[in-house]
């Protein structure tokens, strides 16, 4: 699996640490946005994020999964979001449960409101 790994410089330390070998790292960044930028061939963007309950948090997310959470972010419905990434329904609410699931969220509005506060997506 080849990743992108997103934060401070002492966290990507932590997740090259954690990680030992089990992925390719092909690009390292201290934002999302500039990591999505840089249009590198990755299956997921690993991002880690200091949390009040736990400070060794880490989110995976899918590069499709980035891409459903912004169109969240923007208010589209499912319906909409299927539309503009040429997938079914059915698809987007699989991607919005497992967001909803990795971030911690109980339904797609507080996925992202957490988005936002950890700098995943941008309003």
């Amino acid at each position: 699996m080849k990743v992108v790994l997103v934060g401070p410089p002492a966290m990507r330390a932590r997740l090259r640490t954690q990680m030992n070998g089990s992925a390719t790292i092909v690009g390292e960044f201290p934002s999302l946005g500039s990591a999505r930028a840089a249009r590198l061939d990755a299956d997921a963007f690993v991002m880690a994020s200091p949390s009040a309950d736990d400070p060794e948090t880490v989110e995976t997310l899918t590069s499709r999964e980035i891409q459903v959470l912004e169109l969240l972010a923007e208010g589209r419905s499912n319906k909409a979001i299927a539309q503009r990434l040429g997938i079914s329904d059915q698809t987007v609410k699989f991607h919005v449960a497992a967001i909803s699931g990795k971030l911690g969220a109980v339904n797609r509005t507080d996925a992202v409101r957490r988005a936002i506060r950890r700098g995943l997506v941008s309003v």
